[in-house]
């Protein structure tokens, strides 16, 4: 009787992961792989000075600058001034994943994708200001 039970429940598990990936659990997904490789490059001892040159970037698939400053920062990966640089393993897979998010976000999903922010800045250094109209709000709550 366990037997079977295991059986059906090993059946489900396998069945509930078969649904193929949308557009934005891919761009999420790709996302924080990016994010990843970005955080080995950085403390990786063969790429450390390779990573000097690449600028700060803290994707939010949610923030509407995100296919400016993908753009850009894949500019800076495929120019990079050392030829050791371009072709170290771990630059070139970040190359292909960049590449990959940025044609997934700026042509498959291109409309699929909601953006909640359009705050460039928090690409760059991780923080988030907050909306005026969030501020707005708990105003008018305070007032009441």
């Amino acid at each position: 009787m366990r037997f079977g039970l295991t059986i059906v429940l090993l059946g489900f598990v396998c069945v509930s992961e078969c649904a193929p990936p949308t557009c934005y659990s891919r761009a999420l997904g790709l996302s924080k792989e990016v994010m990843t490789l970005l955080d080995k490059i950085h403390t990786y001892h063969r790429t450390k000075t390779c990573a000097r040159h690449l600028p700060a970037i803290f994707l939010d698939v949610h923030n509407s600058c995100i296919t400016t400053k993908l753009r850009d920062f894949l500019y800076v990966v495929l120019n990079h001034p050392s030829q050791y640089c371009r072709e170290r393993p771990r630059i070139v897979l970040l190359k292909r994943k960049i590449q990959n998010l940025y044609s997934i976000i700026s042509r498959i999903c291109y409309r699929d994708l909601v953006f909640f922010t359009d705050d460039c800045e928090a690409i760059d250094t991780g923080h988030s200001r907050p909306h005026f109209a969030e501020d707005r709000l708990q105003l008018l709550q305070e007032e009441r």
